[in-house]
């Protein structure tokens, strides 16, 4: 699911409730309980109806909330995934010789990059060099004018 398939899924205007369910299930169990435990200290009633809540929809007792609502950590965990073999011979094969490859080119690349910094810093050097040795000339000129 991409960002634009999450945003179509919200609801156009939601209420004040779903934007506090979805503000602290993005930051997770501890939010939850935090919330729980202020509404206690300030209306025991409202500390309750979040401990309720929070059972009855097993975010207290089950996986992070943050888990089931943010698909792009599954998404990185299948990323681990594609480092499996698939049972197939051929298609491993071919996989293992298009990752080389892959590798190969990103090391040619960092060489590449590597030449063109090395390059850009000698070109900038060489010209500092230039500018000093010719102020160097140009105040040994003034101060042979100056002795004449």
């Amino acid at each position: 699911m991409n960002a634009a398939a999450q945003y179509q899924a919200r609801p156009a205007n939601p209420g004040w409730l779903k934007r506090a369910e979805a503000w602290l299930d993005e930051r997770g169990r501890p939010a939850w309980i935090v919330a729980m435990v202020l509404g206690f200290i300030f209306f025991w009633p409202i500390g309750l109806a979040l401990l309720a809540y929070m059972i009855w929809s097993k975010r207290m007792f089950g996986k992070s909330c943050r888990h089931r609502s943010n698909s792009s950590t599954n998404a990185y965990r299948q990323g681990f995934n594609a480092m499996r073999p698939s049972g197939n011979a051929a298609f491993d094969a071919y996989k293992m010789d298009t990752l080389r490859r892959l590798e190969d080119e990103q090391k040619n690349f960092e060489e590449f990059l590597q030449r063109l910094r090395e390059a850009r810093d000698k070109a900038e050097f060489d010209q500092f060099m230039d500018e000093r040795s010719r102020t160097a000339r140009e105040v040994e000129d003034e101060d042979r004018k100056e002795d004449a």
